[in-house]
């Protein structure tokens, strides 16, 4: 189990390489890392290059998780039926990292919130619409997405608790420990992520979003 915990987080990681919103810029003549805040996902991507442009690299980013985590269930489903929810998991965080820390990028690549949502779509897709709630109710009134983005994970992991309390999660009761250590790694992984849009908010000196009109 061991080794395979392993395979599936470094499935995950080489999924989570494909560059999806550098590809995009790229065919439409920019760099993106080289505009904006320089990073490679969604709210640059709307920033930068519009509406369009965010939908596609925030559905490519999301899926680059949630097809690491289908290869996983396939693989594992017989073989490994009271892990393969953990196992998911495995190849989900893989895949953040790899789109958060692309070896090929000097590890600089995106904040790994697109690829969360593939995780949480996957891995128990009742925790979406609790999710989308903290999303909305944060960006709307205050146009912070990066305080949206850290609602997503925080609900993603208080949901995870209660599920897997509630037993409403299939998986064997012995691996619910390190389930909620994964999740928690994930969730603070995305605050550290989000470490200098923190200080802004705290500050008040936050950029509100705002697309660009293309």
């Amino acid at each position: 189990m061991v080794v395979f915990r392993i395979i599936s987080a470094l499935l995950g990681y080489l999924f989570g390489l494909f560059p999806t919103g550098v590809l995009y810029g790229n065919a439409h003549h920019v760099d993106i890392r080289s505009k904006g805040s320089g990073n490679t996902g969604t709210t640059n991507s709307l920033r930068v290059l519009g509406w369009k442009a965010g939908v596609i690299v925030f559905l490519g980013d999301c899926l680059k998780a949630v097809a690491a985590m289908a290869i996983i269930w396939f693989v594992a489903k017989d073989r490994y039926p009271d892990t393969v929810k953990l196992l998911e998991l495995y190849a989900g965080f893989g895949a953040v990292l790899g789109h958060n820390f692309p070896f090929y990028m000097k590890f600089k690549g995106g904040k790994g919130i697109a690829s969360s949502v593939g995780i949480i779509f996957t891995f128990d897709w009742r925790m979406v619409p609790i999710c989308a709630i903290l999303f909305f109710a944060s960006v709307v009134p205050t146009g912070f997405m990066s305080l949206g983005s850290l609602g997503i994970l925080s609900g993603f992991f208080v949901q995870t608790i209660v599920f897997g309390q509630m037993g409403w999660l299939k998986i064997a009761t012995q691996f619910l420990p390190e389930v909620y250590v994964l999740t928690g790694i994930l969730t603070a992984l995305a605050f550290w992520q989000h470490r200098t849009n923190i200080k802004r908010l705290a500050t008040g000196t936050e950029n509100k979003f705002r697309p660009a009109k293309k």
